[in-house]
C-alpha cells in the first residue's frame, strides 16, 4: 500500500501531467512555430530562477529549451550584458516594463508618462523587444473611476503614436485586486479593452493575464476569444497560489486550444512561482508541453 503522504503527492502530480499532456500538441518546439504548434513559450526570469544571478537565468532558461525570456524593469539592470548575453545565446527577449505604477491625473503625469515611454523605446530597440509592459498606478480616491478611465486614455494616446513609429506595442496589464494588488486601479479586462477601443491605436493592446482575469472575472476562453484581435502578450500561472499550470482550478489544457485555435501569434509568458525547485518545474511544463 501506498502510504497517504505519498499517494496524495502522487495524485497531485498525476493530475498536472493530465492536464499538461493533454495540451501537448499545441505547443511550439524551441525556436519554431507552425499552424499545428503556434504556442511560444516565454520565462519571467524576474519571478522564476531568481535565485541565482540574473545573466545565469538566460543560460538555463535556453538550457533547457526554451525560445525567450522576459523580465520586468530594464533601468535597474545592465542593458549591455543582457544584449550581449542575449545575443550569444540566441534567445528572444518576449517583453519588459515599459512604464507603470503612475497615477496619470495631471499633465505632468502625463508627460512623465510619455517621457518613460520615450526612454523604454529606445532600450527595447537596442534588445530586439517589440513589446513593452504598461500598468496604471493605484486608484485615486479624490477623483471618480470616470476621470481616471479618461486620463489613462489621454496618456495612451499621447504615447501611442511613438510606439507606432517604433514599431513596438504597448501591452496594458489589469491586475487583480482581490489577492495581490489591493487598491491597484485597472482591475478587470473589460475596462481594459474599452481603454483600448478608445486609444484605437494599432500599437497599444492587452497584456491578459490568466492568473488575475480566473481571480477577478472568470469566463477566461471565451473573453480571450472574443477579444483575441486586442491581445499581445499573455502571463500564465495557475489558482490559488499563482504557481505553475496544473497546480490549481484552470483547465490549462482547455485555455491554451483556445489560444492556439485563435490564429494568436505572439509569446504566452511563464510568471508563476514555483511550487518546487524552479529548474526542475520548467523542465517539466516544457517536457509536457512539447509531449
Amino acid at each position: 500500500m501506498i502510504p497517504m503522504i505519498d499517494r496524495r503527492t502522487f495524485l497531485r502530480q498525476a493530475a498536472g501531467a493530465s492536464a499538461f499532456l493533454a495540451a501537448a500538441p499545441i505547443f511550439a518546439r524551441p525556436g519554431a512555430q507552425s499552424k499545428s504548434n503556434p504556442i511560444k513559450l516565454s520565462v519571467c526570469i524576474d519571478m522564476i530562477l531568481t535565485e541565482i544571478p540574473f545573466l545565469q537565468r538566460m543560460e538555463t532558461v535556453k538550457r533547457l529549451g526554451y525560445p525567450a525570456f522576459e523580465f520586468w524593469e530594464w533601468k535597474n539592470k545592465d542593458v549591455d550584458a543582457i544584449l550581449r548575453k542575449k545575443n550569444e545565446l540566441g534567445l528572444e527577449i518576449a517583453t519588459m516594463m515599459g512604464t507603470g505604477w503612475k497615477h496619470m491625473n495631471s499633465e505632468d503625469a502625463r508627460k512623465t508618462f510619455v517621457s518613460d515611454i520615450r526612454a523604454s523605446l529606445a532600450a527595447a530597440k537596442r534588445l530586439g523587444v517589440k513589446t513593452l509592459i504598461v500598468t496604471t498606478g493605484f486608484e485615486d480616491k479624490k477623483l471618480s473611476r470616470a476621470e481616471q478611465h479618461t486620463n489613462y486614455v489621454a496618456a495612451l494616446k499621447a504615447a501611442a503614436p511613438l510606439a507606432e513609429q517604433a514599431q513596438v506595442t504597448l501591452v496594458l496589464e489589469p491586475l487583480n485586486t482581490k489577492v495581490d494588488h489591493a487598491g491597484y486601479y485597472l482591475q478587470t479586462a473589460r475596462e481594459g479593452f474599452e481603454i483600448l477601443d478608445e486609444v484605437g491605436s494599432p500599437a497599444v493592446k492587452m497584456l491578459f493575464d490568466i492568473y488575475h482575469h480566473q481571480i477577478m472575472e472568470g469566463n477566461v476562453i471565451q473573453d480571450i476569444t472574443k477579444n483575441i484581435s486586442k491581445i499581445a502578450h499573455f502571463h500564465v500561472a495557475d489558482v490559488p497560489g499563482r504557481h505553475e499550470p496544473g497546480t490549481g482550478e484552470i483547465n490549462y489544457a482547455n485555455v491554451f486550444r483556445a489560444i492556439a485555435g485563435s490564429g494568436y501569434q505572439g509569446f504566452v509568458g511563464l510568471e508563476f512561482k514555483p511550487s518546487r525547485a524552479a529548474e526542475e518545474t520548467l523542465k517539466d511544463v516544457l517536457k509536457l508541453g512539447l509531449g
